[in-house]
């Protein structure tokens, strides 16, 4: 008599086996029923036993059999791409004869990699916990934005945005929207700029609150980026690009896992183009393992532990550096392999980012980073986690989609991954023409980007102080709130914020004045008594009036030594190293300006 519908039988004997079929019948529900051989075979005469012990016998509702790597495609609804394909079938066969035979074998390396206990990847709880990150990312970088950016771009900031976006629309005309994506070619007054953030931050707080998700999501995409393209100097940090890229992601979170697929891919990317670049760079820092000798005082924004850690021995810098690479180079590579080995990959780039978090001030990249990873994860390793009751536990869900929406949502995932992998290409030398093209369009809009963290160690760290004057002869110097200045001041905790100007004065120092033409601009704001950009510094040594002159010297600071810290309380050391601007006052500040 014919099955009512198929069914798979199979050997109940053996364990890999059994952890297999578990798996489909769960994938399957009740449109397969599944039959171990020592109850079925009787059922079955016409298959001999040898067969049973020989590979998976599928029996169709009208009697016919399939077995082997046809019983399983089949039996998973994928019959067509077996029938379709010639070579997919050859090598499914033989791949199936190969696992048969080794079926001990098989069941160790399935227990290392899935464990003994296989479901189907769900993702409503992980994608819950990632937007709760996402928001309070977003709501850091809106705040943090808020406090500084008249100071920055503003009417009577370092880079008033103003004349920028004049100066795109005489270049470009008509274009300028697609070149410069930005809301503020509407408005670009200083109250525009701070609704920005405002708006930025009011919106992360309901993304965080799991109100009006999607429309929260999109409107913070388009706000970052507006800001990100015209921050100018200030915001060119790769973390801003990063966060745009994920912001963008997110929106279509829900839609399939696939879009999980390409978060997995993002950071795959983040982390192996970031180790490739310090090799391809021909750094000797990276190539004999030194480069962490170096790192913890020559950073930007180093944390008071930066301070310790450049203490530790020669041999555990070495190795430090070795595993830094190992982690960004190696490790990615088991993002793509199954469950137990991505999560093994993702508690050690965590762990890289939570180690990178106590040394350093990177703003929100550490945090943003180490939420990416919650991809490498699944609900199962959430299973046990509640979220808050103030919170919304309405997370997004994978809905059935029609075949057109499925068609476009995976003609996007193809799209992205393409675009991301010209970037990788590009690391390595170059790419294709057609592909860098696709690359150029959307490069405006930040959605995929390139990324290379410290491909250079830096190996001395030339630090900036600012003087004023009134006599030319008597000089002040203006305290910033974070980068390195008095000796005795231990440095600070700032991440998740981002002092932007802090940030911008370490690469400013690597380089002169008239390659950071902003410097000539933040000294001419400084000569006018700037009230938006003083704020942006701790201590301003002329508070009645502003100085008739600004200069700039240049200094190499190191780290204090365990004995000079105990004797002087000094966590710093410095050396003369020579003028940076020379004394300038508002005339000839004039003549210097960009």
């Amino acid at each position: 008599m014919p099955e009512p519908k198929p069914v798979l039988i199979y050997d109940g004997d053996c364990g890999f086996c059994r952890i297999w079929i578990e798996y489909w019948k769960r994938l399957t529900g009740d449109r397969v029923e599944y039959a171990p051989s020592s109850q079925a075979a009787a059922r079955h005469p016409r298959i001999a036993r040898t067969e049973f012990a020989r590979a998976v016998q599928l029996v169709r509702p009208d009697g016919s059999v399939a077995s082997g790597a046809q019983a399983v495609f089949e039996t998973l609804g994928l019959e067509r791409a077996y029938k379709r394909s010639r070579v997919l079938a050859f090598f499914a066969e033989a791949l199936y004869r190969w696992i048969a035979r080794h079926r001990t074998l098989a069941y160790h390396v399935t227990r290392f990699t899935f464990g003994t206990r296989i479901e189907p990847a769900r993702f409503q709880t992980t994608q819950w916990i990632f937007l709760r990150a996402l928001a309070l990312i977003y709501l850091a970088a809106f705040a943090s934005l808020a406090g500084q950016i008249t100071g920055l771009i503003g009417e009577h900031g370092i880079l008033p945005l103003g004349g920028f976006m004049r100066a795109v629309e005489r270049t470009v005309g008509a274009r300028k929207f697609f070149v410069m994506p930005t809301v503020f070619w509407w408005d670009s007054s200083d109250r525009m700029l701070e609704n920005v953030c405002f708006a930025g931050m009011a919106f992360a707080i309901l993304l965080l609150l799991g109100r009006l998700e999607k429309l929260s999501l999109a409107v913070l995409f388009f706000l970052y980026l507006s800001l990100s393209v015209s921050g100018q100097d200030f915001l060119q940090f790769q973390w801003d690009a990063l966060l745009i890229e994920a912001g963008f992601l997110a929106i279509f979170l829900g839609r399939a896992n696939i879009v999980v697929w390409l978060f997995r891919w993002l950071v795959f990317r983040l982390y192996f183009m970031s180790g490739t670049a310090k090799l391809l760079s021909h750094d000797p820092a990276w190539r004999n393992f030194t480069a962490l000798e170096y790192h913890y005082h020559t950073q930007p924004l180093p944390t008071v532990l930066a301070w310790y850690a450049d203490k530790l021995p020669a041999w555990f810098q070495h190795s430090s550096t070795f595993l830094t690479l190992a982690v960004e180079i190696a490790v990615p590579f088991l993002i793509f392999m199954p469950r137990l080995l991505r999560i093994s990959a993702a508690w050690c780039m965590i762990g890289l980012q939570f180690l990178i978090l106590l040394t350093g001030n990177y703003a929100f990249f550490n945090f943003l980073t180490i939420a990416l990873c919650l991809f490498l994860f699944d609900d199962r390793a959430f299973k046990g986690f509640s979220p808050p009751r103030f919170l919304s536990r309405h997370g997004p869900a994978d809905p059935r989609m029609p075949a057109l929406q499925r068609a476009a949502i995976g003609f996007f995932a193809a799209f992205i991954f393409v675009v991301g992998l010209t970037h990788v290409l590009e690391s390595f030398g170059d790419a294709p023409g057609a592909l860098q093209a696709v690359s150029q369009i959307v490069s405006p809009f930040q959605i995929v980007n390139s990324y290379g963290l410290f491909a250079v160690m830096t190996t001395t760290r030339p630090e900036i102080i600012v003087e004023g004057s009134d006599d030319s002869e008597h000089w002040s110097a203006y305290e910033f709130r974070y980068k390195p200045g008095p000796l005795d001041r231990a440095p600070r905790w700032v991440a998740p914020m981002q002092p932007r100007l802090d940030w911008q004065m370490w690469f400013a120092a690597l380089g002169n004045y008239r390659q950071n033409l902003w410097f000539v601009g933040f000294a001419a704001r400084l000569l006018e008594g700037s009230p938006e950009v003083l704020a942006l510094l701790e201590r301003n040594p002329f508070p009645d009036h502003p100085p008739r002159y600004i200069r700039a010297m240049t200094y190499e600071y190191s780290f204090s030594s365990w004995e000079e810290r105990r004797k002087t309380g000094a966590w710093w050391t410095r050396q003369p190293a020579g003028t940076y601007l020379p004394p300038v006052g508002m005339k000839t500040t004039a003549r210097n300006a960009p």
